[in-house]
């Protein structure tokens, strides 16, 4: 895998001040009204992530890196999310958009000031290689898209922003699903820049041979399964699954409805579209994903194989940082950053295919895996347990690759996401495996 450049102090003060564009970007067209309310219990009101970005950053930037603190103790513990849970936040006397305002410029100066003298060629773990200032702007890249995630489930007014980007049209692929033959392969990695903890370390695997999809799992297919009674089924369905959709009384992705037969609608930051057949399924919980999977003869991949069919060139013996290689993400390889405001048709970005010829592995659809969440060998929590150590065990599911709602900046091949089997608010989707 290529090795990244020397850190830059420019570079660092330069994704800091982009993130931050970003984020205002996205909030620029919200009400005050609707920046307070908690549109959904499992989310925070937006205004709590505004204000929680600020002081992450200084919790981090200022207080742990450099021991300079801004902020009273009532501040930290108001956007310490450990110490309140998401139902508990609009309760909590949270700064307004002005204040949060005034907050983020305070501490960001503060910190473009420290970063003048930070010695990132040091022995400090946190500030060697900028690892610090990269983990701060991955956060503020995961909120935006938690933000995202908020405003799809925003009753009311509908948010529309100027998509900035024209996504292309898709093609379809020329074999359902890929073979990957078995052997070994190198899984996580070794990076202590920019990578997170639960990404390392690099380990070996050996898995027997498999196939996956060749893309994400469509709207047309799922269809089928909903018109097949796939969810009358219960032999379809893991026990806990099928007691899950019985007493949320689920039948179909959330935001699909029919306003006439043989008519299917979706709903998208408050407003209604026809369904697009070709565009990958979006907002099914894991539970969802298995059934169908089921359905079709098939099953979800492991986190392993799914790491293997994106990563690994069998060619030269190496492992990709993106599924088409070392090369940054464009445009031209994968719907990524959110510009877009959805999902691209499958097959649409051929120049974004992995060695073994998948496509779709990066952007579009968050893809729900088999796996549950534990540590890779030799793991070492850092710089905190609470980032990923307590989430390690069988209540959460592992999810890869990434959506059109995640910075380029927060995604790599490498990169784990997780959540409860029952989570559909994610823009997340899944493709199926076969065992060889």
């Amino acid at each position: 895998m290529e090795t990244r450049d020397a850190v830059s102090k420019d570079v660092l003060a330069g994704k800091l001040e982009e993130a931050r564009e970003r984020t205002r970007f996205l909030l620029g067209p919200v009400s005050e009204e609707d920046l307070v309310a908690q549109h959904d219990q499992i989310m925070s009101p937006l205004i709590w992530d505004y204000g929680h970005i600020a002081n992450y950053e200084e919790l981090w930037l200022l207080h742990k890196a450099h021991g300079k603190v801004l902020s009273k103790r009532e501040l930290y513990d108001m956007y310490d999310a450990s110490l309140h849970p998401r139902e508990e936040r609009p309760s909590l006397n949270l700064l307004n958009r002005k204040d949060a305002e005034l907050y983020l410029d305070a501490v960001r100066k503060a910190v473009l000031e420290m970063l003048e003298d930070a010695d990132l060629d040091g022995d400090d773990p946190l500030l060697k290689d900028g690892f610090i200032y990269e983990l701060i702007v991955q956060h503020e890249y995961q909120h935006n898209e938690t933000m995202l995630q908020t405003l799809q489930l925003k009753r009311g007014e509908g948010y529309k922003p100027e998509p900035r980007v024209e996504l292309p049209s898709g093609r379809a692929p020329e074999r359902e699903m890929v073979p990957i033959p078995g052997g070994e392969f190198l899984m996580g990695t070794d990076d202590r820049a920019v990578a997170l903890d639960n990404e390392r370390n690099a380990h070996a695997m050996d898995l027997p041979g498999f196939l996956i999809d060749t893309t994400p799992v469509t709207n047309a297919a799922y269809l089928r399964f909903v018109e097949d009674g796939g969810y009358e089924r219960p032999k379809l369905w893991s026990p806990a699954g099928w007691e899950y959709i019985k007493e949320e009384r689920i039948d179909t992705p959330m935001h699909w409805y029919q306003p006439e037969p043989h008519s299917w609608w979706t709903e998208r930051f408050g407003f209604d579209e026809p369904l697009n057949p070709a565009a990958p399924v979006v907002h099914v919980s894991w539970y969802e994903a298995d059934a169908y999977a089921r359905w079709a003869g098939k099953r979800l991949p492991t986190e392993a194989e799914w790491e293997k069919a994106a990563s690994w060139d069998p060619d030269t013996g190496t492992k990709r940082l993106y599924s088409w290689g070392d090369e940054a993400p464009t445009p031209a390889h994968a719907n990524l950053d959110q510009l877009a405001f959805g999902a691209a048709e499958v097959g649409a970005y051929p120049e974004g295919a992995s060695a073994y010829g998948v496509l779709g592995m990066i952007g579009d659809v968050w893809e729900w895996t088999c796996s549950d969440l534990y540590a890779y060998p030799g793991f070492e929590a850092f710089p905190y347990r609470e980032y990923s150590e307590i989430f390690f065990g069988p209540d959460y599911k592992v999810l890869r690759g990434g959506s059109w709602a995640t910075r380029p900046g927060a995604m790599r091949n490498t990169f784990r996401n997780w959540d409860y089997p029952i989570r559909r608010q994610l823009f997340v989707g899944f493709r199926c495996a076969k065992s060889g």
